[in-house]
């Protein structure tokens, strides 16, 4: 009896998922979250008229609407834009705002609709919740990061996050747990010049990106882009 227990024991061990064995809860959370949404996430190369920018983006509509940061394609005379499965399509400007709110909308010409992002809430996001970040930085496109929200300055509409934020990781998501982007990465603190991150990473709350995106029209900027190709 008890040997035939202690068999049944060990065959239902070895017939868990290779997963549940070999990571904990929190690491499967960043796990799961990163395969949900990396594939919605794009790197963008911009060349300016006095050299090149790089930064991050979200797919925000299957068509190929992109959400980044203005300052990351302000003034391009060409914009490149990299899916995570590497293919690279041309992107022109559908909208974008000031440096003070820092948000662009970009089009590329997909054969095929693309995954997107699911936009959160971030009047939910409180202080001390763990966040994730996807972007590009220095190159390294697909690159996951992970911390907590460190403050929120609500009158300068800003999540502060300690999550890792490096040059190229702009326009790119801040994600809770759920997979939900919450914030839009925009800007790093430091005294060496934002070189480099220390933890202080800034990010645009998401409340504000769905306005941005709602004012955008973007039916009516969608026709105007096919209409002039």
């Amino acid at each position: 009896m008890i040997k035939n227990l202690i068999a049944i024991l060990t065959f239902i061990i070895f017939a868990l998922p290779v997963t549940a064995q070999n990571f904990s809860a929190d690491e499967m959370t960043n796990i799961t979250v990163y395969e949900k949404i990396n594939p919605a996430i794009v790197a963008i190369d911009a060349n300016l008229s006095d050299g090149f920018s790089a930064g991050t983006g979200c797919i925000v509509r299957s068509d190929g609407v992109i959400l980044t940061g203005s300052h990351v394609i302000e003034d391009a005379k060409n914009i490149d834009v990299t899916t995570s499965s590497g293919k690279v399509y041309k992107a022109k400007v559908l909208s974008k705002m000031g440096k003070n709110k820092d948000l662009a909308l970009l089009k590329i010409d997909p054969k095929q609709p693309l995954m997107t992002v699911n936009l959160g809430n971030s009047e939910e996001v409180k202080v001390g919740q763990k966040v994730l970040a996807i972007g590009n930085p220095f190159g390294f496109s697909g690159t996951l990061t992970s911390g907590i929200v460190s403050r929120i300055d609500y009158t300068k509409g800003r999540i502060q996050t300690d999550a890792a934020i490096n040059p190229g990781c702009s326009g790119g998501p801040l994600v809770n747990s759920q997979g939900e982007v919450i914030g839009i990465s925009q800007s790093i603190y430091n005294p060496d010049n934002n070189i480099s991150n220390i933890g202080i990473g800034f990010a645009i709350p998401v409340n504000d990106v769905k306005k941005f995106i709602q004012s955008a029209n973007l039916n009516e900027l969608t026709s105007k882009h096919f209409a002039s190709k």
